[in-house]
């Protein structure tokens, strides 16, 4: 049986300053896998990001997330899906004025009934599921850049959701701090069963995580599929971004 599509774009068309952005993008991203979005400085992929999370309205082409129709919902409907992604961001947008522990807890005691003494267990096994069980009383400040990434992806699970996105993980991490990283949203993936739209031009990280890529190129999607079948596309942009881990290789 065909796997579940989390995320379906068609025709998705942006233009800002009257210039286009996004020309009739359309690509899907199915249950369980882990999606990557790619492509050099500009192609548009930050865009595609910010439609899906609603942060920019959309004007021409149609978005299915979790099988709701974006453009259609009524207020309570978009809050309710909203509860059911994950946001794992480039900086990690913690808020250097509570600790990590509450941090994490933010959005359980924002959209949850969960009584405190709950949601302090629930934060303590999210923090242990990063590996940051001993920072729950430790400020943002405190923690190294790789402490910081884990802490926001245990606030990104905080709710279970069944679909993560996220925008550059791996920004400013050296490459061991990358791989573990890489390592750790994989098991979480598996481990919380959730499917994974990811932003990044990391192609060590690619080459780990992906299960399917969709590669733009001047706000076109020039390819679709595999990594295998990335590494094998005569498309010039994408042979060229993959010519960088192939020269690595030899």
């Amino acid at each position: 049986m065909e796997p579940q599509k989390v995320v379906e774009v068609k025709g998705l068309t942006a233009s800002f300053d009257e210039k286009e952005i996004l020309k009739d993008v359309s690509f899907s991203a199915k249950k369980g896998e882990v999606t990557v979005i790619l492509g050099g400085s500009g192609s548009g992929k930050t865009t595609v990001l910010r439609h899906l999370l609603g942060l920019i309205p959309l004007t021409q082409g149609h978005i299915e997330v979790l099988g709701k129709d974006i453009s259609n919902l009524t207020e309570d409907e978009q809050l309710s899906l909203y509860l059911q992604l994950g946001v794992f961001y480039q900086n990690g947008a913690l808020l250097n004025s509570l600790t990590v522990g509450e941090n994490v807890g933010l959005p359980l005691n924002q959209h949850s009934k969960i009584p405190k003494p709950l949601v302090e267990e629930i934060v303590t096994m999210k923090l242990g599921l990063v590996n940051l069980e001993y920072a729950y009383h430790m400020f943002p400040s405190q923690l190294s850049g790789g402490m910081l990434k884990r802490a926001a992806l245990a606030r990104a699970i905080a709710m279970d959701p069944p679909l993560l996105f996220c925008d550059e993980p791996g920004a400013g991490l050296d490459p061991i701090s990358l791989e573990s990283l890489d390592n750790l949203i994989l098991n979480l993936k598996n481990l919380l069963g959730m499917s994974v739209l990811m932003v990044t031009h990391e192609v060590s990280s690619i080459m780990r995580v992906a299960d399917h890529i969709v590669y733009l190129d001047e706000g076109k999607v020039v390819f679709e599929g595999t990594v295998e079948n990335a590494m094998k596309s005569d498309e010039p942009s994408v042979k060229a971004f993959f010519s960088v881990f192939r020269n690595q290789q030899k």
